[in-house]
């Protein structure tokens, strides 16, 4: 069997199929593995700025506008920022904890044709990663509002997986089709970069707290080969959105490599060339964990930023196969000329 073929990466960037922008930097919930709630300024992108940043990212071929954060519903006027998006046939992904949908359905809508909801597992265990006070029931009412208010908008789920969840992964679907959603894909918690707030990163107590320990791989594994076996219709359906060998090499292999006993698994992303990350003081990054490029408010332009020529020359260096951040990633892309 011939191997795919490489996502492609082209520079300098003319295209930028996938744009994703922070537009609140604070959260409604508080994770056990995330800090981004532990932050105390409440910065967030304006509904004029983007008017005025609109046009190069059409003239960029941006396609898909991703929310992300923070939780963009915290924003002050999240319709006006989005309504010209909207406008301009750029189609809008929302990635949100869920508390807030319910209050929102009926304008989001309007605008948002995707949204991607934080579904840690069953409610006991969604509850108690959250750490906010009936997350589980709040995530199901806003996601029936929202299939209320315009049944056409894809809803699906995203779970990241952690000491507290791990052996939950076939709750966590069973869970997924109780609420209602389209499909739901895993990942690793990522306990390794300065992303989510966590400026220097943690040390190894704290990691420790969120990564799994040596004895805890095998009942990962079992939970894995259990999750393929009983949920073989959900698999075959697109359901869950990885394969099962996917979600070993994205799980089990990854925790097994944090702790040194093997190799994490090789990294085929080309993010850095067909999408960027806008936080909400304009930080301009070429993925969630890599350091920033420049500023997009000081700089005047999201061009200005990408082909600077120190951007170029950091792409042109990066090595995924040896670059600590890549090797450890626990959410790459390799997007194709087709998607998004």
């Amino acid at each position: 069997m011939t191997a795919p073929a490489p996502p492609p990466r082209i520079d300098p960037i003319e295209r930028l199929p996938i744009l994703i922008l922070f537009p609140h930097s604070r959260c409604n919930c508080r994770c056990l593995m995330c800090d981004i709630w532990r932050a105390r300024e409440k910065g967030e992108l304006h509904a004029d700025e983007v008017a005025g940043w609109l046009p190069e990212w059409r003239a960029l071929g941006v396609r898909r506008v991703v929310l992300s954060g923070g939780e963009a519903l915290l924003h002050s006027d999240l319709d006006a920022f989005c309504a010209p998006i909207h406008a301009a046939g750029i189609g809008i992904t929302l990635l949100s904890t869920g508390l807030l949908l319910r209050r929102d359905a009926a304008r989001l809508v309007g605008w948002c044709d995707d949204v991607i909801v934080s579904l840690d597992g069953p409610r006991e265990v969604h509850d108690r990663i959250r750490n906010v006070a009936r997350a589980y029931e709040k995530l199901a009412d806003g996601v029936a509002a929202v299939r209320a208010a315009d049944p056409r908008v894809a809803i699906s789920g995203r779970c990241t997986v952690q000491r507290e969840n791990f052996r939950a992964l076939r709750a966590t679907v069973r869970a997924a089709h109780e609420l209602g959603l389209d499909r739901i894909s895993f990942l690793a918690a990522d306990v390794t970069s300065e992303a989510f707030n966590r400026p220097g990163g943690w040390d190894a107590d704290q990691a420790a707290t969120v990564a799994l320990a040596p004895d805890e791989l095998p009942l990962l594994a079992a939970e894995l080969d259990a999750l393929e076996r009983e949920h073989a219709d959900d698999f075959a359906a697109g359901f869950i959105a990885e394969s099962p060998d996917k979600l070993r090499r994205r799980l089990l292999q990854h925790f097994v490599a944090l702790l040194g006993q093997g190799d994490f698994a090789p990294v085929t992303c080309n993010a850095p060339w067909v999408s960027t990350v806008v936080e909400a003081d304009g930080q301009v990054r070429p993925c969630f964990f890599q350091p920033a490029l420049g500023n997009l408010r000081t700089a005047g332009s999201l061009a200005a930023v990408l082909n600077s020529p120190e951007a170029l020359a950091w792409r042109r260096g990066l090595d995924m196969a040896r670059d600590a951040i890549c090797r450890r990633c626990v959410c790459s892309l390799a997007l194709t000329e087709e998607a998004p």
